[in-house]
């Protein structure tokens, strides 16, 4: 049996999603945040070295980091569903959004959080540098989904899934004001429409406001 190791309003969402997207049979352990610090609890971060979400078991297996679970639940149960095939013209497009997610505007905007945390000066160079990157990762998901209804173009795949957290409950750690993104706005009500979506997010964080404007 899978087993997702699910921390309450981070990345292991996107696990959550897959899950319930896939239709698999998969056993769901909740795991609350300290209510000072937010930070995982001590059961959380023994389940592996990094100490940080997600995290799943499969069998004998533990794994972590939100790409490799994706890809390998896709790869050892999604019987070739929400990827695309490299013969597919629309495979790189499939691949730059999947890794998009993580290495660009999910990273940019963990950047910006520290160092708004830093109480910087307005005028910082490198907190100025780091916004207008945040910035350019957004207006780059706004101009990809006015010009198609998914991230890989006609298809709903593993891609939103991946970049989902970032758009919606990573801004309850780090605010962005989607109102400049009415392209991305309008791609989350497609997305959060799917019933998979719904019920992961009642499973995973029940009673949690979805951050989806």
């Amino acid at each position: 049996m899978l087993t997702v190791h699910h921390l309450g309003k981070s990345q292991s969402e996107r696990i959550v999603w897959l899950c319930e997207e896939l239709e698999l049979a998969y056993e769901l352990k909740r795991y609350t945040r300290d209510s000072v610090t937010m930070l995982a609890p001590p059961d959380y971060k023994a389940l592996h070295p990094i100490g940080a979400a997600p995290v799943i078991h499969d069998g004998d297996l533990v794994l972590a980091e939100s790409g490799a679970i994706v890809d390998y639940i896709m790869a050892k149960h999604g019987n070739g569903r929400l990827a695309l095939r490299p013969d597919d013209p629309d495979f790189a497009q499939f691949l730059y959004w999947f890794h998009f997610a993580n290495g660009t505007l999910q990273a940019g905007m963990g950047r910006l959080m520290m160092l708004n945390r830093l109480k910087l000066a307005d005028d910082n160079p490198m907190l100025a540098a780091t916004r207008a990157r945040v910035d350019r990762a957004f207006d780059l998901v706004d101009a990809r989904v006015r010009d198609a209804e998914y991230l890989a173009g006609k298809a709903f795949t593993a891609a939103d899934i991946m970049i989902g957290f970032s758009l919606t409950t990573m801004r309850y750690f780090q605010p962005y004001d989607l109102q400049r993104c009415p392209n991305v706005v309008k791609y989350l009500g497609r997305v959060s429409a799917r019933p998979a979506y719904r019920r992961a997010m009642e499973k995973g964080d029940p009673g949690m406001a979805l951050l989806l404007s």
